[in-house]
């Protein structure tokens, strides 16, 4: 289980602050770089303006999440090589089976990469089937603001600092919670070889079959 006292930041949402310790961090940086050797760092495009994402991404597990003039959705391979996605590191299934209170595994890791000046307006994560499964966030590198609101647009938000180890779950009545990251505070961590931030996004794409 994990080493880290769970805090509470709204109803549904739960932050493990250094979740993950140095040696820990340090190793999935390493299985990531490899992940991103089969399947590369993309730059996803808004849907009805084309307009690029100012972050870049990748995916690992059975299904990976991509934006383009087709819309959001999820695919079994990479969209600009058709490869399928590579399996996802066995200490991010741990993760989940620690912190996810869901009886089945992710099936889609996104991996989204911040450079310092990159941000994620607020959003909701609603391309999936099952909102029964949270949604469950690793942070890795340079520390950022995250912010959390409810589940309409406009209503009143929370903020807190996601630094390097951290982890984060939402779901409940926060499953379609807006969120976003407001920014990043370069230079806060040394585990990257350049500035900026790996987030790590596992989610339960499909429903359960019955």
């Amino acid at each position: 289980m994990s080493r880290t006292v769970p805090l509470a930041v709204a109803p549904g949402v739960t932050h493990w602050p250094g979740y993950l310790d140095a040696g820990e961090q340090a190793a999935l940086v390493a299985e990531l770089r490899e992940v991103a050797r089969q399947a590369p760092f993309f730059t996803p495009r808004m849907p009805k303006t084309g307009r690029p994402f100012s972050v870049r991404m990748t995916n690992c597990g059975a299904l990976g999440w991509v934006s383009d003039e087709g819309g959001y959705r999820y695919q079994p391979n990479h969209p600009e090589t058709g490869s399928p996605w590579p399996a996802m590191p066995s200490r991010l299934l741990q993760a989940w089976e620690e912190l996810a209170g869901y009886p089945l595994p992710p099936q889609a890791c996104l991996i989204n990469f911040y450079e310092p000046t990159a941000k994620m307006g607020l959003h909701q994560d609603r391309d999936e089937e099952d909102f029964a499964a949270p949604v469950l966030s690793l942070s890795l590198g340079d520390t950022a603001v995250f912010r959390i609101g409810g589940t309409v647009r406009g209503g009143k938000t929370v903020s807190l600092k996601l630094a390097s180890g951290d982890a984060l779950a939402f779901g409940g009545e926060a499953r379609l919670a807006y969120h976003g990251i407001d920014r990043i505070l370069a230079g806060s961590s040394s585990l990257l070889p350049q500035a900026g931030r790996i987030n790590l996004t596992l989610r339960r794409v499909t429903k359960p079959r019955v």
